[in-house]
């Protein structure tokens, strides 16, 4: 059993960016990819402050893409652990764009990264468990819960559930497919 534990607060990072020409998409918006990008960099940072080892992304749970970001607008990510397991962490991550020259700050995306704690050899390491502080942060590690609960829902699903039954195939005739199978 773990016996170290830290408080939500350790795992607390932030980063801002004022956002390029160069980062910008064929519509002039900044690019989505980018913001994976430097999302993936920040949920790094904070599991890896938390848990005090290299961690890798072991999966990209949620990217909900509310308001584009505008060239010259400073974008703000704010990340901190969730979630803890025995390796693995849920990372929450809060992006906001400001208009440097209005004050306005629009929230702009919201993310889920699960990251997993890595030792020296590449083995899989503990994690430190999770003090939570607030209600805040018990609404979020419950939510972390039914996030992984439904996960695993989706997986037996996807081991159980027979796509070529003549039921299967009449159900998809409600949505806007042609089924040609060879």
């Amino acid at each position: 059993m773990n016996n170290t534990f830290k408080t939500v607060a350790c795992s607390d990072i932030s980063i801002s960016e004022l956002m390029l020409p160069s980062h910008t998409n064929f519509s002039g918006k900044i690019h989505g990819g980018y913001i994976l990008s430097l999302l993936d960099q920040i949920a790094f940072a904070c599991a890896s402050k938390f848990c005090g080892n290299y961690c890798v992304t072991a999966s990209v749970d949620t990217v909900n893409f509310l308001k584009p970001i505008e060239v010259g607008e400073l974008v703000t990510m704010k990340a901190s652990v969730n979630y803890v397991g025995k390796s693995s962490m849920i990372i929450g991550i809060r992006v906001e764009a400001e208009n440097i020259q209005t004050g306005h700050i629009k929230h702009c995306n919201s993310s889920y990264f699960t990251m997993v704690s890595k030792d020296k050899d590449g083995s899989n390491a503990r994690v430190p468990g999770l003090v939570l502080s607030n209600l805040q942060e018990v609404r979020r590690f419950t939510n972390c819960l039914k996030q992984i609960s439904l996960k695993k829902e989706k997986d037996r699903h996807e081991e159980n559930f027979n796509y070529s039954s003549i039921e299967a195939l009449a159900n998809l005739e409600k949505y806007n497919v042609r089924i040609e199978l060879g």
